[in-house]
Formats: structure tokens, sequence, C-alpha cells
């Protein structure tokens, strides 16, 4: 990818809080990736987070439901072998940054760091949020990136966000004691009418700030969805000590 058209990725991400890049990686990537997750979340390789651990609307009731076994995350991708290691420190994933933050990024291996997964059945509604809600660091310009293992849409639950979201000076009382973004306050539904979920298809990455307000609806199609997740902060910036930010060392993506 050329100099400009990663700059001008990286303008429309500080004006709208995320961006679209088109086959940002490659067939043979997404292929690999997809086969190793698959086979991981057949065997259900730990640690995992199931749907049922955190209860949002459509979640079973319990692990031991019907549909207790439904799995939402896989862990610590970073840890899960060689493949989601080099897709997460790729130089063009470095080097897109770097632009970004003017700065050596930082893998986070607290924060997302997952393969998130929503199944047909089972798999939950998740409300409207920003993520850097639980997350603590001196400094709040951290980046995402969702690649896409697969096409994505709204109707398999894929991401919606609002743009410009990220700079808006919400208060505490738009959000619930969860700290989910509040549909039922008027000034928040003008923010939620702007709405928009980009289809994406397989090596598509959406890079999102940590404040862009996102949502997921659940899955409709017959598919398992599968995308990987990770954060990233410049070196500059630092977890807060005795933070759950700060429980795991980052990863440098040097040049």
């Amino acid at each position: 990818m050329s100099a400009s058209s990663v700059a001008a990725q990286v303008a429309t991400l500080r004006e709208q809080g995320f961006v679209v890049a088109r086959q940002f990686a490659s067939p043979d990537t997404v292929k690999a990736l997809r086969a190793e997750t698959q086979q991981q979340l057949a065997q259900a390789v730990a640690p995992l987070e199931y749907e049922a651990d955190l209860q949002y609307p459509g979640a079973p009731t319990s692990r031991q439901a019907q549909g207790g076994a439904t799995v939402r995350r896989l862990l610590n991708a970073y840890g899960r072998g060689p493949l989601f290691q080099a897709w997460s420190t790729t130089p063009a994933v470095a080097s897109w940054l770097r632009t970004y933050f003017a700065d050596t990024p930082v893998l986070s291996t607290v924060h997302h760091n997952c393969v998130m997964t929503k199944h047909p059945a089972y798999g939950s509604l998740t409300g409207w949020h920003q993520d850097i809600r639980y997350w603590s660091f001196t400094d709040d310009d951290l980046v995402s990136t969702w690649l896409a293992l697969g096409p994505e849409t709204a109707d398999n639950g894929g991401l919606f966000f609002l743009p410009g979201s990220h700079t808006a000076p919400f208060s505490a009382e738009q959000f619930d004691e969860q700290k989910f973004f509040r549909a039922d306050l008027p000034e928040n539904q003008s923010w939620i009418n702007r709405a928009v979920c980009p289809d994406l298809e397989p090596g598509d990455v959406v890079f999102f700030h940590c404040r862009t307000l996102h949502a997921a609806r659940q899955n409709s199609s017959t598919q398992v969805k599968l995308s990987v997740v990770h954060t990233y902060y410049p070196q500059t910036c630092a977890p807060l000590p005795q933070t759950r930010s700060a429980s795991l060392p980052g990863v440098p993506l040097l040049a």
C-alpha cells in the first residue's frame, strides 16, 4: 500500500473514528488464519470466553443451559501460535499505525487480542459502547484492528459505527451502569440515527479509535462469523500501574 493511500486512510480515521482498508490482508493470510481459527474453535482450545459469561441479549442463561457452550471469543490470540503472532505484528500493520501515531506502535496483549466469533444460534447482541470504557492508559488515543476472515454484513453481526463519536464530549449520564450508550435518551438517539455498517470481505481491515461508539446485532445467517481483533497504543503512552491494562507486557512493533 502506498504512503499516500495510508495517509488518506489515517486522515479518515482521525475524522470519522474508523476507516476500512480493503484487502489489507492477503488471501493466503486469511485462509491460514481462518483454518487455524476453525481448528482451535472445534477443539475448544483455551483460553475461551463463552456467550453465557457476559449475559448480553440473546446469550444462553448459563454454561449449563442449552447453547451454553457457545464460544464468544478465542482469547489471547497472540499466544495461539505463529500465524496469529505474525498477523498482529505484520510490517503492514506496523507501518500503518506508525503513520497514525508518529511513534512506535505497541500491541496490547490484554485488550482485545482475540478472535471474535458470532454464532447463528446464541450469538448475542452487543450494545453501543466505547472500548476505552474499561481500559486504563496515560492517553486515550488507541487504535484497534478488525480483520474479517469472511464476509461481514449487518445481518451476520457486522460492526455498526457512529461516525465522529470518538471526539464527542459525552457525559457520564449518557451511559448506563455498564457504560453502554443509552438508546432511551433523545440526545443519544440522534447519534444512533447516524449509524453505518460497512460491508466487509475477507481480508478487509477496519482501523477504529477506542472512543468510537460501535455495536453489533445478532447473526441471522447460517454461518459462524470470525474476526481477528487487536489493540495498539503508541510507545509514549503507557498502561496505568496496578490496573488490568498493565497486567501483561505489550509487544512493540519495531521497524
